[in-house]
């Protein structure tokens, strides 16, 4: 039997969905608060800087047909301690993830169902949540594909209605004055800057999955350069609109879209952005079901996880891994304590860029690229310039952030270590 891939389309549509979540829907009330319609720029400044990273992934899958992504570049390029690392950072943060989009559905959907905020039925619903996105995904590619295609074009529907409609109700007045800061320019934007990145996140799943895909070599670089160009032309044209439309509003609202929406078309718009909400909430939990159990899966093929882990079943899908993720997840779920995860999810991300960006550099010189010639553009200067403007990101989190962002590459240390002490004992 014909093992079921990811075509280019579906690719997209995956990388997409990877992407554009809860963020679009919530930050660009917060991004105009901290430094007004100059947060146009930080969309423009974030987009590069992904695009930059991204065009270092695209370029590193082009060495490998192997799942892993993030964790087999580092190991490839710096040895098993960092790809153990930077593999276990990638996996733990996904479950949470994972469990937080799980939690974050319920609540949204408890603001139609009042009856879903009560306790016992909010945990069965994540339980049910949780508990169905295992099951599609053990039941193979097929059905994960459908399920993620159309989640995808359904949450793209009342973001494309936005903007669309809202180009007519811009008011060119809304943008002067161009700065608004409370304290100084430098310290808004970077501020600004670490909270926009955290939606441009989530492209890097494509590198995970390498194995489900058609000609992974040439699918990967051209699919992530098409999505982070087609997010990144959306986000900003959805800042543009949010502020033209709301104006100085913008800044104290915690649903922008939805506001927007209904100034433009009443309270069919706010209902129609509230289903889209949880449409985008429930597609994000989707595809980080599809990548998540890979990253495990991968570390085990590569003997820095259990053998076990790396089961597939009948279908060829890390079973044992999916089935460990979710143990893990639902009770992080229901526990309600992972509200400050988006703040440190963008800290937590550089773990795992860095190192990717840099293993580009070293690849040129040990490996041989496999069925697609791409190269990132510049030489090293742009792998270069992209590290030193994540380390300028980086110095501009709080310690808070810092700790807990980059806290799973303490935690991951005894963990390599036995594993190490166990691996040694048994030659």
């Amino acid at each position: 039997m014909v093992k079921a891939k990811f075509g280019m389309l579906s690719v997209i549509l995956l990388g997409i969905n990877s992407i554009i979540g809860s963020g679009i829907f919530l930050l660009p009330g917060q991004a105009e608060k901290l430094i007004g319609p100059a947060s146009i720029l930080v969309f423009i400044f974030d987009m590069l800087l992904i695009i930059s990273i991204a065009l270092c992934y695209a370029e590193d899958a082009t060495y490998f047909q192997k799942n892993g992504g993030p964790y087999l570049y580092a190991k490839e390029a710096f040895g098993n301690f960092v790809g153990y690392e930077v593999g276990f950072s990638v996996w733990a943060i996904s479950i949470i993830a994972w469990a937080t989009m799980s939690n974050a559905f319920t609540t949204a959907l408890g603001a139609i169902f009042p009856v879903l905020t009560q306790p016992l039925w909010k945990d069965l619903t994540i339980l049910l949540l949780l508990g169905a996105l295992t099951l599609i995904n053990i039941s193979g590619i097929t059905l994960t594909k459908l399920v993620n295609n159309v989640i995808t074009v359904a949450k793209l529907i009342p973001l494309l209605i936005f903007v669309g409609v809202g180009v007519f109700f811009i008011n060119g007045a809304h943008f002067t004055p161009f700065v608004v800061t409370t304290g100084s320019f430098g310290g808004s934007f970077g501020s600004a800057a670490i909270l926009i990145f955290y939606a441009f996140t989530g492209f890097e799943a494509l590198a995970i999955a390498a194995q489900e895909f058609r000609n992974p070599q040439r699918t990967i670089p051209l699919a992530i350069i098409v999505v982070l160009a087609v997010v990144a032309l959306l986000y900003i044209l959805i800042q543009v609109v949010s502020i033209g439309v709301l104006g100085p509003q913008l800044a104290t609202s915690s649903a922008p879209i939805q506001d927007g929406l209904e100034r433009m078309i009443g309270p069919a718009g706010k209902t129609l952005v509230a289903v889209g909400t949880i449409v985008s909430i429930l597609g994000i939990a989707t595809a980080q079901s599809f990548y998540l159990p890979r990253i495990g899966a991968s570390m085990a093929d590569n003997g820095v996880m259990p053998k076990v882990v790396g089961y597939r079943n009948r279908q060829n899908v890390p079973a044992v891994a999916m089935v460990i993720s979710f143990v893990i997840a639902y009770p992080l779920a229901i526990s309600g304590t992972f509200q400050t995860l988006a703040a440190i999810s963008v800290v937590s991300r550089f773990a795992q860029y860095i190192p990717t960006i840099l293993a580009v550099l070293i690849f040129r010189r040990r490996k041989v690229q496999q069925g697609s010639r791409f190269r990132v553009p510049f030489g090293p200067v742009l792998p270069i310039l992209a590290v030193l403007v994540s380390l300028w990101l980086l110095s501009k989190a709080s310690v808070f952030q810092l700790v807990m962002g980059l806290g799973c590459l303490v935690i991951a240390m005894p963990f390599y270590w036995f594993l190490e002490r166990g691996q040694r004992s048994t030659h």
